[in-house]
């Protein structure tokens, strides 16, 4: 018994919305990705950190309601033995692409392919949506959700210097691309 036939990914509804926050735990910046721009093409390097650093984002408090049953958004929660271990929150954004807002793993699952069957059902609800590709954002200093992404075949597609301005911590964020074929 494999990990996919004990994981169950569930659309969100009333009764699930207490999961939610569950998966946000502390995870590790060990390095910063370091973009460029050459003819029109981004690219990058990695530069790794001489000490770890542990992060954790603060708890989403959105009206989760907004989320279930609807053409425009949703949110996924995947599930381990009735335990919640993952979510992906997505929308249908103005450019045809699904917006991934947020993806997250429990720290005890991450590399098991988690995070990967929360990306196939976000691309299956695109694609049932017509929608062209998925895309999302992470900060430079978010080194291993880079390679993740990487790794799930996006691609690196613009990145802004400013929008973080009020975090002294962070340089750029990072702008990623799936294109559907």
């Amino acid at each position: 018994m494999g990990l996919k036939s004990n994981l169950i990914i569930s659309p969100l509804n009333h009764d699930l919305i207490e999961d939610i926050n569950m998966t946000n735990e502390y995870f590790s910046l060990n390095g910063r990705v370091v973009p460029s721009l050459e003819s029109g093409r981004w690219s990058y390097k990695e530069v790794l950190f001489d000490e770890t650093k542990e992060t954790r984002f603060p708890d989403d408090e959105l009206d989760w309601s907004q989320y279930i049953n609807r053409e425009d958004k949703s949110l996924f929660l995947a599930y381990m033995n009735d335990t919640c271990i993952g979510q992906i929150r997505i929308i249908k954004d103005w450019n045809r692409f699904c917006y991934i807002e947020n993806i997250a793993t429990k720290k005890a699952y991450r590399g098991s392919g988690v995070g990967k069957l929360l990306l196939n059902k976000a691309e299956e609800w695109a694609k049932q949506r017509n929608l062209i590709g998925m895309s999302l954002e992470t900060q430079d200093d978010n080194l291993g959700a880079c390679r993740f992404y990487v790794k799930q075949g996006f691609l690196l597609g613009g990145v802004d210097t400013l929008k973080q301005s009020y975090n002294p911590n962070i340089e750029t964020t990072l702008y990623w691309y799936k294109l559907f074929k």
